[in-house]
C-alpha cells in the first residue's frame, strides 16, 4: 500500500521506512487500519470502529501511528506516547538499552537521524503495547482535559 511512497524517498531511507512499516504492520493490535493521513503512511482507528473521528476533522479516522521521512530524519509519530505517561515512561526507560545513540523524541514524535540504527526490537514490542480500544479511551480522556 505504502510502496510507492517509500519509493520516492532518497535511497537511504527506503530500506527504513519499509522495515518500519513492515513492523508496524506485523505487531500492531488487529483493529488499526493502513492509509494515507497527512501525506503520510498512517495506521488510524477507521471510523467504523470509532465513528466521532478525530475532533479536528470528524470526518477523519482518528490517527495513531504516522511516519514521514523529514529533511534530517524519520519521523515516527506515536499518539498513544503522547496520551499515556506510563507507556511514555517506559518507552525512555528502554531505548538506551537498544541504541547507542540518545533518544530524540518530542510530545509523539520520535526522530531517528541514524538509520543503520533504529531499534527495530524496541520498535515492535512499543507496536503491541496499545489496542485500539485502549487508544480511543486515552484519546476521550485527553478531550475532556
Amino acid at each position: 500500500m505504502f510502496s510507492e511512497y517509500i519509493l520516492q524517498l532518497p535511497e537511504e531511507r527506503q530500506q527504513a521506512m519499509l522495515t518500519i512499516i513492515q513492523t508496524l504492520q506485523i505487531n500492531l493490535p488487529e483493529g488499526f487500519s493502513p492509509q494515507f493521513q497527512y501525506n503520510m503512511p498512517s495506521f488510524v482507528v477507521p471510523l467504523s470502529t470509532y465513528p466521532s473521528g478525530y475532533h479536528c476533522n470528524p470526518k477523519e479516522p482518528l490517527p495513531f501511528i504516522s511516519i514521514a521521512s523529514q529533511k534530517n530524519f524519520i519521523a515516527l509519530y506515536h499518539m498513544g506516547l503522547y496520551s499515556s505517561p506510563d507507556l511514555l515512561e517506559w518507552f525512555v526507560k528502554e531505548y538506551p538499552k537498544h541504541s547507542k545513540y540518545a533518544l530524540d523524541i518530542g510530545k509523539s514524535c520520535i526522530r531517528f537521524k541514524k538509520m543503520h540504527d533504529i531499534p527495530y526490537n524496541l520498535l515492535s514490542e512499543l507496536f503491541t503495547k496499545m489496542t485500539p480500544a485502549e487508544w480511543i479511551e486515552n484519546y476521550q480522556k485527553q478531550l475532556k482535559k
